[in-house]
């Protein structure tokens, strides 16, 4: 999901294999106030996930502290040729409306008593 991507890098540090490529800027926002500094903030240019090289570990959708990263029940991605394999950041979110919606959240126990 992109537009919760900071650009923090977590998960391409993360990756053990490697696979996960990001590139990204900084834009600075005009000071709001008069005494407000500027804002600088870092602007996705590219993300792209080689599968090639992913061994599906997990590790980078724990590590997003976002929720940027997702799994999606697509798998059947073959590819002729293996340079076909790096997906880019627009075919990444082609898939975004096979991932499910989440769980929902656990209100824990009806009282406070404990048994």
């Amino acid at each position: 999901m992109e537009e919760n991507c900071t650009s923090c890098m977590l998960c391409a540090r993360e990756c053990p294999s490697w696979c996960i490529y990001i590139d990204s800027h900084t834009e600075t926002a005009p000071s709001v106030g008069e005494q407000a500094r500027e804002r600088s903030r870092n602007v996705l240019d590219r993300f792209a996930i080689d599968f090639s090289l992913c061994m599906y570990c997990g590790i980078c959708i724990e590590a997003c502290p976002f929720d940027a990263l997702f799994w999606s029940p697509e798998f059947e991605y073959a590819e002729t040729d293996i340079r076909n394999l790096t997906h880019e950041k627009d075919r990444l979110r082609d898939w975004m409306w096979t991932v499910p919606a989440p769980q929902p959240i656990d209100p824990g126990p009806a009282s406070g008593d404990e048994a």
